[in-house]
């Protein structure tokens, strides 16, 4: 049972208070510049950069927690190491090439490569991926466990506090908050790791206390089972919020510098996030619902005032990503659905659309999150369906010599979803089928996209004609 004191009540609603705040504040210059509310006019410093980075790239802790409980160091082998490297690989093969495009979108390096079509398709796709609907979900189970309120209120109040300053503030009101919140988590989880290491004892207590494969970096788990994780790190690659934030970076110097910043950011706090479930697990280990690992751990732990300190802390690690995936959907919305559809070039109507986008994507997000009220099998379904198609497109709009034609690029795409969708479908109707349950739908669809890849390049050099212009 949990339970919240006055004091914990206060610091929660004191940290949403200072959220709403910092966006409105950070949002109030008024411009009519679609450059300036998209991407903050292309200024963001190397501090901002870091920060915002850092903080979005987290968001589903209760995740992270349950997943640490049932695994142990395998949570940090599979959900932060490949990231490293292929945050570092895009941030020395890819971030300054994005920048120095000056665009504002993935599917408008896309059209200028590929042709309004191939944008069109990969729109659609990067609308799903950036869905903020399992952030959503994770704020609205939150607020409907401390204030025991039923979830679909819990997810209407959810979308309101994370999107009412983006309205007027774009971009620069996320950054802002992302900035505040950054702090705000790192010091909830240093508290709560440094609580359970004063209260529980060091590495000795752990080791007597966890099963023995929770202490092994592949927590008993096949080769295969390892490996899937790493190609789901490919996420990396056509992450739109990456893309966005080397678009709106000073130069291209922050946005590598920014990044390989960012790694060493994201190995701490995945010390600590992973050291408290180990914790979690050591301390309580007969959890029915793991996804409690960390507000149980809490529950055990802090006192009065410093159980709000860290559930503000978990509120702020998902509101930084559900705020980031919030604008990012309805960029996706205004600029590469309305904008590029209707032909529109008038940048306050681009600014007009971006809200309605907003809403647009809050009111989807919130049906999506009632219907299918699990995290994991949210974030599961897209990150399968939509990752394989965008993969090589996405690559080799930058490189040149990895450019297949147009066509076979649209074949591609769709060949890559199409695969991961229909083989999704059948290992979920019918489980009882072996040979379904042993392989993932994303490698399918990631081998089927190789596969036409593969083909439109050997294509092109046997008919002996050159890579595609770079744009």
């Amino acid at each position: 049972m949990i339970s919240f004191s006055s004091l914990d009540f206060a610091v929660i609603l004191l940290f949403f208070a200072a959220v709403v705040a910092i966006g409105f504040f950070a949002g109030r210059k008024k411009s009519t510049s679609a450059e300036d509310y998209l991407l903050s006019g292309r200024k963001v410093g190397l501090f901002l950069f870091v920060l915002t980075n850092v903080a979005t790239w987290y968001g589903g802790i209760l995740g992270v927690g349950e997943f640490t409980y049932r695994y142990g160091l395998l949570s940090w082998f599979t959900q932060g190491l490949p990231y490293y490297i292929f945050a570092i690989i895009f941030a020395l093969f890819f971030a300054k090439k994005i920048r120095e495009a000056s665009l504002i979108t993935i599917p408008d390096k896309l059209e200028k490569v590929y042709g309004k079509k191939v944008a069109l398709i990969g729109s659609i796709l990067l609308f799903v991926l950036v869905s903020p609907a399992p952030y959503l979900l994770m704020v609205g189970n939150l607020l409907s466990l401390i204030f025991n309120i039923d979830l679909l209120p819990s997810l209407i109040i959810s979308f309101i506090l994370s999107a009412a300053y983006l309205y007027t503030g774009g971009l620069r009101a996320d950054i802002f908050t992302d900035a505040f919140e950054f702090f705000v988590m790192f010091a909830g989880f240093i508290l709560i790791a440094v609580i359970a290491f004063l209260n529980m004892g060091d590495f000795n207590f752990l080791q007597n206390n966890l099963p023995v494969n929770h202490l092994k970096l592949t927590g008993g788990t096949s080769f295969t089972y390892v490996i899937v994780w790493f190609l789901i790190a490919l996420w990396t690659f056509t992450d739109p919020g990456f893309h966005q934030r080397c678009y709106a970076a000073k130069d291209g110097n922050v946005a590598v510098k920014g990044i390989i910043i960012s790694v060493l950011f994201w190995a701490l706090f995945d010390f600590l996030t992973t050291t408290t479930g180990l914790y979690a697990r050591a301390a309580i280990p007969n959890l029915t619902q793991p996804v409690l690992a960390f507000p149980l751990l809490a529950e055990k732990l802090l006192g009065s005032g410093l159980k709000g300190v860290f559930y503000a802390a978990m509120f702020a690690t998902i509101l930084s990503t559900l705020n980031s995936f919030l604008f990012l959907s309805a960029t996706t919305f205004s600029n590469d659905f309305l904008f590029r559809f209707k032909k529109i070039k008038d940048e306050k109507k681009l600014k007009s659309f971006t809200a309605i986008g907003l809403t647009v994507t809050g009111v989807l997000s919130i049906i999506l999150a009632y219907i299918i009220p699990s995290v994991i099998e949210l974030w599961y379904s897209i990150g399968t369906i939509c990752i394989p198609g965008l993969i090589l497109p996405v690559v080799a709009a930058y490189y040149p010599a990895l450019r297949i034609n147009k066509g076979l690029i649209i074949v591609e795409i769709i060949s890559g979803f199409s695969a991961s969708l229909i083989f999704l479908l059948l290992k979920m109707n019918y489980p009882e089928v072996t040979f379904l349950n042993n392989i993932e739908p994303m490698i399918i669809g990631i081998l089927c996209a190789l596969l036409i890849h593969f083909i439109g390049i050997i294509l092109r050099y046997f008919r002996g004609s050159t890579p595609l212009t770079t744009i």
